[in-house]
């Protein structure tokens, strides 16, 4: 643990910055977690990209699909990797959050304290899964006020339509009262986002994982967050940063300059968009990033692969897309 558990929030107002990825998971031809691959993405993510910080073993790392040894493995990869890193020549320190997201109270605890031992920096956990109308905002306060008395880490809440539901800002709010709350990743509608920036803004880092409003919630709303999804490494390569270019240009108070920066990813966001087969973002994330020359593999059940069809559109949608590779 880099800190204490009650001065969690101030070290992630000062640490948890900036933009963050959430890793995708590749599995070999068996189905089996690539160890190799992961480590040489991660290796990427961290060096190469020089992000802020990586959000693991989430929905997009296919967590619901693996074992609690495969997400520890994902865990602990990450957190040596980072800290090999070091602080990347005055970059800083590559923040680790694992997600510990489990219809299972017990699962969660157990993902979470190992998170606490291997050096994570912050846990992030989603909103409880909840049916017969039980998500009662006393039932989702209740859930999150024992896991902040259970763990001495960070925590980050996440709360998405998946869930069944859409938590208030004002229960959002209501949370982020509790000591070790940091930050919530809030995947909905930008009038909730903004109506909770209003009211907890000052407490823990608000954030929303739509890469294409970002530069408007820093610009508009302060946000330092970005708290996340795939685009930190869908939309860049070593030689072409984008969205590291216009945050950091944002960030600097330079706003004009950061617009034409980000208008110039519209071509990757649209051949992102048109090539994406509805239902299947992971296998389509993981063959663009073969195509950027990063370690895909497949998808596991009950998720599909892509047909050659869709293989194909994704590849020609990359061509055109303006992504520069050397």
């Amino acid at each position: 643990m880099k800190y204490k558990k009650s001065d969690a929030k101030a070290y992630a107002r000062q640490h948890m910055v900036g933009v963050w990825a959430a890793s995708l998971s590749p599995f070999d031809a068996e189905g089996k977690l690539d160890e190799q691959a992961y480590r040489e993405n991660l290796q990427h993510w961290i060096n190469d990209l020089q992000l802020g910080g990586l959000f693991i073993a989430g929905k997009q790392a296919e967590f619901f699909s693996m074992s609690i040894d495969e997400r520890k493995t994902l865990m602990r990869i990450a957190v040596e990797e980072a800290a090999k890193a070091g602080d990347r020549g005055g970059m800083g320190h590559c923040g680790i959050v694992t997600s510990c997201s489990d219809t299972n109270l017990d699962v969660v605890l157990e993902l979470g304290r190992y998170s606490q031992e291997i050096g994570a920096d912050y846990v992030i956990v989603h909103s409880p899964v909840l049916h017969f109308g039980a998500h009662t905002d006393e039932t989702i306060y209740e859930y999150y006020r024992y896991l902040t008395e259970q763990l001495d880490i960070g925590l980050a809440m996440w709360n998405h339509p998946d869930c069944g539901y859409v938590m208030s800002p004002e229960l959002c709010d209501r949370i982020a009262d509790l000591p070790s709350v940091v930050a919530i990743k809030y995947s909905t509608d930008r009038a909730a986002y903004t109506r909770l920036t209003q009211l907890s803004g000052h407490k823990i880092h608000v954030s929303n994982p739509d890469e294409e409003d970002w530069l408007d919630n820093i610009i508009e709303l302060g946000w330092k967050l970005y708290l996340c999804s795939t685009p930190p490494f869908l939309l860049q390569t070593k030689v072409d940063q984008r969205m590291n270019e216009y945050t950091r240009l944002a960030f600097a108070g330079k706003f004009d300059e950061a617009r034409q920066v980000s208008q110039s990813l519209d071509p990757v966001r649209q051949a992102m968009r048109k090539s994406k087969p509805k239902g299947k973002p992971q296998a389509h994330s993981k063959y663009w990033q073969e195509l950027l020359g990063q370690h895909g593999g497949l998808v596991r059940r009950p998720l599909l692969q892509l047909t050659d069809a869709e293989r194909e559109a994704t590849r020609q949608a990359f061509a055109e897309s303006g992504l520069r590779l050397k």
